[in-house]
């Protein structure tokens, strides 16, 4: 596989982000384009926000007035992207998280923080890659390669909640 150009931003100040947390993100990343069979360089940018900055996007985009847990900004369609003139990478699009809501969703399904991050950024790059969850079958669809990804990343619920992680 070639490799990923990875840009992460971190623009919230709510919790302070593990190091090993750029690491988890690009191994999420990578592990969805192994799984899609996607070869060649891919440029992809993650960034973690509050609530009210992920409320304000959704809002604008969306045209919901409310936080989530993740957006997708995919800049290519139907398998042909823009290609970056620098350095010749495919631009996948934009992932940014909501922090506030990651802890919590972490805390209401009590598994880690560490598997919610995991888990919004395989589902947010597989949004980036064409798939979509609104009407079934594509959401069945979705589901099945989340779980296959996540496994694969030892990504499971089997751990509770753990407060410490996050120190």
């Amino acid at each position: 596989m070639n490799p990923l150009i990875l840009s992460m931003s971190n623009q919230q100040k709510i919790l302070k982000l593990p190091h090993s947390l750029r690491t988890l993100v690009r191994r999420c990343c990578c592990a969805v384009l192994k799984n899609e069979g996607f070869t060649e360089t891919a440029e992809v940018s993650v960034t973690f926000v509050d609530n009210d900055t992920i409320r304000e996007l959704n809002r604008l985009h969306r045209d919901i007035d409310s936080p989530t847990d993740v957006l997708s900004f995919p800049l290519g369609e139907a398998g042909v992207y823009d290609i970056n003139p620098d350095n010749g990478a495919k631009l996948l699009g934009d992932i940014v998280i909501s922090v506030p809501r990651a802890l919590e969703q972490a805390q209401e399904y009590d598994h880690p923080f560490t598997r919610e991050i995991g888990f919004l950024t395989v589902h947010s790059m597989l949004h980036l890659l064409g798939y979509d969850h609104i009407e079934e079958p594509d959401g069945n669809i979705m589901r099945q390669q989340e779980k296959i990804i996540l496994a694969g990343l030892d990504l499971n619920r089997d751990k509770p909640f753990d407060a410490e992680e996050l120190k």
